[in-house]
């Protein structure tokens, strides 16, 4: 178990990194800089955009048929122990 001190001192580190992320989020950038980023960003996302939606799609399709697959699974378990302790308890 923590002590009140450990507890205030993971606080404080966990407010302190918050409080340098927002400064380092919101710290102004060079124009020419900015300008860049903002060119490259635009040309890559509109040429990566429908190569991650079907990226994505086929991964919530892989995902959703594994747990599918372990649904079915431990349903036939839950069923076998059921069918178990209920043959137990008659016999």
């Amino acid at each position: 178990m923590r002590t009140w001190r450990g507890k205030f001192v993971f606080l404080l580190v966990v407010y302190f990194a918050g409080f340098a992320t927002a400064i380092y989020t919101l710290a102004p950038v060079p124009e020419n800089q900015a300008r860049q980023l903002r060119e490259k960003s635009s040309t890559y996302s509109a040429l990566k955009s429908d190569e991650f939606a079907q990226s994505f799609n086929t991964g919530m399709h892989k995902c959703l048929d594994f747990g599918k697959d372990v649904a079915r699974s431990v349903g036939r378990f839950i069923k076998q122990k059921y069918n178990d302790r209920q043959l137990r308890t008659d016999g």
